[in-house]
């Protein structure tokens, strides 16, 4: 059985995107080279992705590119090469190695995770992250949190959820990435 991890930044007050949508300052501590390290080591692990719409689309117009490549070649490399899920109605993925789920996601995560994998991953995905850790379905939470108090937005925690921490580093850009399994 695989294990279903969800991986997101978030501020310091808990939320994915500020009350606007906007997660542009997610991308705080990209200048930071200990950071940077770390995240294109994640990007290498191994295992699936699984992505909403939203946050496919923007990975698919972006990790494909040449200038992905020239900014982040081996976070594009991971991003490429990987198997990609997407939820989603209404668009057809043409991002290599990416497979549609169908019909209800949580049976469609249900299924997955009791295929044999390296595991699976939701990458930011705020909503995707939100039903599937409602129906139980996520092991671990990996969360970068960001140094900026947002003061509303949406969070990846629609419910009371118990967790245990299981590891935390601090990054001079003062990023604190902690990693919680689901208790």
């Amino acid at each position: 059985m695989q294990k279903l991890r969800v991986f997101e930044s978030i501020s310091v007050d808990g939320y994915f995107t500020d009350a606007r949508g906007d997660m542009a300052w997610a991308h705080a501590g990209q200048q930071d080279p200990e950071f940077a390290d770390w995240v294109g080591g994640n990007a290498s692990s191994g295992g699936s992705l699984l992505f909403g719409r939203k946050t496919y689309q923007l990975m698919e117009a972006y990790w494909p590119t040449p200038l992905a490549m020239q900014q982040m070649p081996v976070v594009a490399q991971g991003m490429n090469e990987a198997t990609k899920y997407v939820a989603s109605r209404t668009i057809q993925p043409t991002w290599r190695n990416t497979q549609l789920l169908r019909g209800d996601l949580v049976e469609a995560v249900r299924d997955l995770k009791a295929s044999d994998g390296l595991g699976i991953v939701v990458l930011g995905s705020g909503s995707v992250a939100a039903q599937l850790g409602a129906a139980g379905l996520v092991d671990e939470y990996q969360l970068v949190i960001v140094p900026v108090a947002l003061g509303g937005g949406r969070t990846v925690f629609t419910h009371a959820t118990k967790l245990r921490l299981v590891d935390q580093r601090t990054f001079r850009c003062g990023n604190v990435v902690v990693t919680y399994a689901a208790a």
